[in-house]
């Protein structure tokens, strides 16, 4: 990689020139054990993606953790991107949080790509005590050398959307990032563009409430978010709240347009299964409009029949069943939007060059729970689509549903895993529980768009030493479309 950057600092200077980079070699995961059968630590997957590698779909490394029931999620970096220009700065870092207990790992990924070795850990009374706050999620380098990392709760469990900053070389927790009193209600994700001087975060909701599983009383309880916030770049102030709505409910990963001039991006909405398209306005405010929606499907044999009306997001009775969009990403050259429907079971790729207009370019299904010959039967889709067969490579049939995504540099090559939150998979999947989660691959057209399966690729971490385990998000350790950011 530093042979691309001609020893400017890491990663690339532009969006475009990061779609010219090296092909993928290896990726790292994080696997988790809590709520399956084996009691052990979480660890880092190192697993080989070079077709003509002798290890090929292979994990080749494992990193444990020192703790249990950690609950590896999303991970980030030391530097990115937006130190492209310091030649100081070596993408070296990988900085691993753990939402359930509040634990932070530093992963020494420079050593020796390949064997990840654990160079700190940050322990969870250091953000209890030294910033208020728990349950770390989504890690960001910033172009000043520290780390960000987003907050969903205070030590109790109760929703707290603030902010943690670690200094870039010790590694040590500095404070919060979030001046006193300005923490949102919840806290999620959250995407920073200088240029125009504005970060956005997202909300999930309480952990106490979503620790084990998801109850739709608790969003009628206000245990969940429906709201983007909006922050002064420079001066850490909360500016605005857009308020989303019913159709906004449950808001998770946030994403601006790749183009570090852009005034834009979309986020996906889980519940009702809709992307916002989020914009500055003229006056130089901040405003949203939906241009996405996943219609539900009247079934039966659902395990949620219905899902109660909040009065504060008016949710209708549901005897369908909803798409639940988790993870969303946008391709390097911001044509096109990629998301995952987590219970229906499909991935989507749409077309965004017309930013107001998305249009649906590509869609494969991949599990879920609409699969024929299972307990749900669709009675009336608005889409009019057939109930898909059971998604089968190299002879497995695959538990669980597309969920976590990661784009190729160059766009070509979708990866995919399946497993979202061990609490959610245990109540939604619980074959996955059991048979553990896989690593697919698409193959993704980039000129009139579409995806296929890539039927000679599959890992599955059913086959774990330790026993069936979950495996979450992924990593390019040379950077990738989720983790970078240009200033």
């Amino acid at each position: 990689l530093s042979a691309n950057c001609s020893g400017c600092g890491p990663g690339y200077r532009t969006p475009l020139d990061a779609m010219k980079g090296p092909r993928e070699e290896i990726v790292y995961l994080p696997c988790i054990y809590r709520n399956t059968a084996s009691v052990r630590p979480d660890y880092l997957a190192t697993v080989d993606v070079l077709p003509s590698s002798p290890t090929y779909c292979q994990v080749v490394h494992r990193l444990e953790m020192l703790n249990v029931r950690d609950e590896l999620h999303h991970s980030g970096w030391n530097a990115c991107s937006s130190c492209f220009g310091d030649p100081s700065k070596s993408r070296n870092r990988l900085i691993l949080p753990s939402l359930v207990s509040s634990r932070v790992y530093v992963i020494d990924v420079g050593t020796d790509p390949r064997a990840p070795r654990i160079h700190k850990m940050v322990e969870p009374v250091d953000l209890y005590f030294k910033c208020g706050l728990a349950n770390p999620h989504t890690s960001h380098c910033l172009g000043s050398g520290q780390i960000m990392i987003s907050c969903m709760g205070d030590p109790s469990g109760n929703g707290k959307g603030g902010f943690v900053l670690l200094d870039g070389e010790t590694f040590e927790v500095i404070g919060n990032w979030e001046h006193p009193g300005e923490a949102a209600p919840f806290g999620y994700d959250f995407w920073y563009q200088p240029r125009h001087n504005v970060m956005i975060s997202t909300e999930w909701g309480a952990p106490k409430a979503l620790l084990d599983g998801f109850n739709p009383a608790h969003v009628e309880e206000g245990h969940y978010g429906s709201n983007l916030n909006v922050w002064d770049w420079t001066t850490h102030r909360k500016l605005q709240t857009i308020e989303l709505g019913p159709d906004g409910a449950i808001p998770l990963e946030v994403r601006f347009l790749h183009d570090p001039d852009a005034t834009e991006g979309y986020v996906g909405c889980a519940l009702r299964s809709n992307v916002f398209r989020f914009y500055k306005t003229e006056k130089g405010t901040w405003e949203a409009e939906k241009v996405i929606n996943v219609p539900s499907k009247k079934v039966e044999g659902w395990l949620l029949p219905e899902m109660p009306g909040p009065s504060h997001l008016s949710v209708s009775p549901l005897a369908s069943h909803l798409g639940l969009i988790t993870d969303i990403l946008i391709s390097l050259d911001d044509r096109f939007l990629y998301f995952s429907n987590w219970l229906h079971g499909d991935i989507r790729q749409y077309d965004i060059t017309d930013r107001r207009n998305p249009w649906l370019a590509g869609q494969i299904f991949l599990g879920g729970s609409l699969v024929k010959g299972g307990p749900v039967k669709v009675l009336e889709d608005p889409e009019k689509q057939e109930q898909p067969g059971p998604c089968i490579i190299k002879g497995k049939r695959i538990p669980g549903s597309p969920q976590m995504l990661q784009l190729s540099l160059d766009g070509r090559r979708l990866y995919v895993t399946t497993s979202l939150y061990s609490g959610w998979d245990k109540q939604f999947y619980p074959d996955m529980i059991k048979e553990g989660s896989v690593m697919m691959q698409i193959d993704v057209d980039t000129d009139r768009g579409g995806l296929s399966l890539n039927e000679n690729f599959l890992v599955d971490f059913g086959k774990e030493p330790g026993g069936p385990v979950l495996a979450h998000e992924l990593r390019y350790p040379g950077g990738d479309c989720t983790s970078d950011i240009w200033l």
